[in-house]
């Protein structure tokens, strides 16, 4: 058995008297990461500049700080407070913030800066260790001796860091460890969560790469790389093919507490946009199918959907039809959904488990076993297993399996504290598993994954049917492919399956308005011949198999109104569509006031709420994180920021709103800056109130 070291500074003595050489060190993405270890190993190779470290990782989350006063105070308090038991971060994987993201801009509040105002609380004054080089990184100050490599990045964070962008690795996430082999890496670290006894570790979080990279390392005939593990003892334990026994890593290091927060996801808040995409992607779930989701707002508006399908059917088909009357006859739905009800349930199998996933476990939708063991899978799907073969099934089987989870502080307290049943219904796999079907069981994994809905989301997308979801067009990178190029190619390869990318048809640019489905765009990540279902607030455009002219026209049908014209008209000039083709008459109805109030009774009544998985946020906060998108918007450009002024200079002081200005540290406002946000501010809350 292995004797963890108790303290950093001899893990560290141990690491590097085990590799005297240069450091070749490979660390997972997202909370797998040994945040702590990874620090002092940093701080040791940059006080030693005869040592070299090559790290190589991905999604290396970091706390937001805010860029305006105003973000800073809203903030501070909530980053402060999660971080006590849960961290905060941007977007995640592939699903990055279109309105953001495209733009390749932060989200900020760029209002009510003042030289005087009052310090705000630092929103990194908390007991997470941020991670030392990303925040060399962000201002491109890495020492010579250290270089990081990333395959996938905090979505946004580091589109202005040259060292971040010129060392970015474009790659499928099933081909990472064949990277990493090809780098010749010689240490992975991780985080991990450890048995009563210590004897065993479970690698919990991220079971996604440190296999499958061993295994590439060991086969191209290298040493097996230096395994060092940091136990945590808030990471939940999974057990399962996630546990190893605790020799199988050659340094253990238990440091003692206190221990950080795992670093987490607040629930983000939905819109009437996202509700609508959530609804149109729900019908098209097949019962005793397989789904797949990423992460954001979109995912948590589907995730919504379809636990609304299973748990209050009447309900949800009332929101279908105030969508849209038309969308159970829609022919994708007929021939790949459904609408009822999920009385066999559904087989979660995801590159990412996050809270999506929790809700549709909690609610019974997610109950549809697997075992890994072919001869009954084939049984079961021709429909002749016996009570034996369903009683093992039901023993044995798990129903959902993930590589990597992330999400809220909730989230995490979910998988602590899960009941023995449900946790044996969790496999924790490696990518190559989950992310594609050849590379371990090819025909069990077909037999398992029957009727597959692979849902991501993009940036953008192009009326030929190319998506956009990680780059800019002048090749700077928001995000990574991580694994979407990978559930879009399996849709493609299974029988059964569909690929369907989500993305909200307009997105502000600027201060005015910009169409995500273009004409064409400098950059791709899915190539249009790989196109399947594209999925907008605006409605449902299957392009499958479609010749480029019927393709074009079901992209303009799900556009946003002012934009389809002259989508129409691009397409013309390139010859793909007839001269003098016009926009019909009922995609005149997509528009953002035309949804509302379809839409406004169930957003009013809490069908369709703003935070249908939860909040980290408290009443007021979610009242002050409206207010300030509104804010956002409304100062985006120049004439509309002027305007914005000097409503708030005439907006009358309205106590109801006393509270909230408070919390924001602007109820005794001094000095000019502070002021004009106070007014700023109040205005904002009096227009997004009710």
């Amino acid at each position: 058995m292995t004797h963890p070291h108790d303290s950093l500074d001899t893990a560290i003595d141990a690491l590097l008297a085990r590799l005297p050489g240069p450091l070749h060190v490979g660390a997972p993405l997202g909370i797998g990461k040994p945040h702590r270890l990874l620090n002092a190993l940093y701080a040791r190779v940059v006080a030693d500049p005869a040592r070299t470290l090559h790290l190589y990782t991905a999604l290396s989350l970091d706390p937001p700080t805010g860029s305006s006063d105003l973000e800073r105070r809203f903030l501070g308090p909530i980053v402060a407070r999660l971080y006590d038991g849960g961290g905060v971060a941007g977007a995640g994987a592939g699903d990055a913030d279109a309105d953001a993201a495209a733009d390749g801009t932060a989200v900020t509040v760029p209002v009510g800066e003042d030289g005087d105002a009052e310090p705000t609380p630092d929103p990194t004054a908390c007991p997470f260790p941020c991670l030392a080089y990303v925040a060399a990184q962000r201002r491109d100050a890495l020492p010579a001796n250290v270089v990081v490599e990333e395959f996938y990045m905090q979505s946004g964070a580091l589109l202005g860091s040259t060292q971040a962008q010129r060392r970015y690795a474009s790659l499928n996430y099933t081909h990472v460890a064949r990277a990493l082999a090809d780098r010749s890496v010689n240490c992975i670290v991780q985080k991990v969560a450890a048995s009563a006894d210590g004897a065993r570790l479970s690698l919990s979080s991220n079971t996604d790469l440190t296999f499958d990279a061993v295994d590439a390392i060991v086969a191209r005939g290298l040493p097996r790389p230096l395994l060092v593990a940091e136990v945590d003892p808030q990471l939940p334990w999974l057990d399962g093919t996630a546990a190893v026994d605790a020799d199988w890593f050659d340094i253990v290091v238990a440091p003692p507490g206190p221990y950080p927060a795992l670093f987490a996801l607040p629930r983000q808040p939905v819109s009437t946009a996202d509700h609508a995409i959530g609804l149109y992607a729900s019908a098209l779930v097949r019962d005793g199918g397989t789904l797949q989701i990423g992460i954001g707002a979109l995912a948590d508006a589907l995730s919504h959907a379809l636990a609304l399908r299973h748990v209050d059917n009447a309900r949800y088909r009332r929101a279908l039809d105030a969508l849209d009357p038309t969308l159970a006859s829609h022919p994708a739905v007929l021939a790949s959904g459904g609408l009822g009800p999920f009385e066999e349930g559904l087989y979660g199998c995801s590159e990412m488990i996050n809270e999506g996933f929790r809700r549709l476990v909690e609610v019974g939708v997610i109950r549809r076993r697997v075992v890994d063991k072919e001869a009954l899978m084939r049984r079961i799907a021709d429909g002749i297993a016996s009570d034996m073969d369903r009683e093992l099934l039901e023993r044995d089987g798990e129903f959902l399996h993930g590589a990597f989870y992330l999400g809220s502080p909730a989230f995490y307290e979910w998988l602590r504290t899960l009941d023995e049943g449900t946790r044996r219904g969790i496999g924790m796999k490696r990518v190559s598993e989950v992310n594609q079907l050849y590379g371990l069981d090819e025909t069990l994994e077909r037999l398992q994954r029957r009727e597959a809905r692979f849902f991501n989301s993009a940036m953008m997308a192009t009326a030929l049917g190319a998506a956009v979801s990680d780059a800019l067009d002048d090749g700077r990178v928001v995000s990574g492919v991580g694994g979407q190029y990978n559930f879009v190619a399996m849709a493609h390869a299974l029988p059964d399956a569909r690929s369907v990318l989500m993305l909200r048809a307009a997105r502000d640019a600027e201060g005015s308005a910009a169409s995500n489905i273009r004409w064409c765009y400098g950059h791709v990540t899915i190539p249009r011949h790989l196109r399947d279902i594209y999925i907008t607030e605006y409605g449902i455009a299957d392009v499958r198999g479609r010749v480029d002219e019927d393709c074009v026209l079901a992209m303009a049908a799900v556009c946003a109104t002012p934009f389809q014209q002259p989508l129409l008209d691009e397409a013309m000039a390139a010859g793909k569509l007839l001269a003098g083709t016009r926009a019909a008459s009922a995609w005149a109805r997509n528009t953002p006031d035309a949804l509302e109030a379809r839409l406004s009774a169930l957003r009013g009544d809490g069908t369709l709420p703003d935070y249908p998985l939860g909040s980290d946020f408290t009443g007021v906060e979610q009242q002050l994180a409206k207010a300030l998108g509104w804010l956002k918007r409304q100062t985006a450009i120049r004439g509309r920021m002027l305007r914005t002024v000097t409503a708030a200079l005439r907006e009358p002081r309205d106590h109801a709103h006393d509270v909230a200005l408070n919390r924001m540290g602007l109820d005794a406002p001094r000095g000019i800056g502070q002021r004009l946000s106070a007014r700023l501010l109040r205005l904002a809350l009096a227009r997004t109130a009710g």
